[in-house]
C-alpha cells in the first residue's frame, strides 16, 4: 500500500509517503491506524485524535472503516474549511 501523509501530519512525520507491506495486521482503515500509533512516539502523536485526522483511500474520502487491498493508496490529511 502506499501511504501519504500532509499538512501538518508530514512535517510532524518527516515524510511525504511511504509504501507500507500489507499484511492481515493492516487489512482495514482502522487496523492500519492502530498499527500506525505503535511505529514511535510521532506517530503515536499524530494519530492520537482522529478527530483532527481525515482518511482517503483511491482518493475517496472515507468516514468509517474501509477494506483495504495491497494496491491501495491510503492518504492522511487535517480536516479541510472553506473560506
Amino acid at each position: 500500500m502506499k501511504i501519504l501523509y500532509f499538512a501538518w501530519l508530514k512535517t510532524k512525520l518527516q515524510m511525504t509517503s511511504e509504501s507500507v507491506p500489507w499484511s492481515e495486521e493492516c487489512r482495514d482503515t482502522d487496523s492500519l491506524v492502530r498499527w500506525m500509533k505503535t511505529r514511535g512516539p510521532s506517530f503515536a502523536e499524530v494519530f492520537s485524535d482522529l478527530e483532527v485526522v481525515r482518511i482517503a483511500v483511491n482518493q475517496e474520502y472515507i468516514t468509517g472503516n474501509t477494506v483495504l487491498g495491497k494496491e491501495d493508496e491510503v492518504a492522511f490529511f487535517p480536516p479541510v474549511t472553506g473560506g
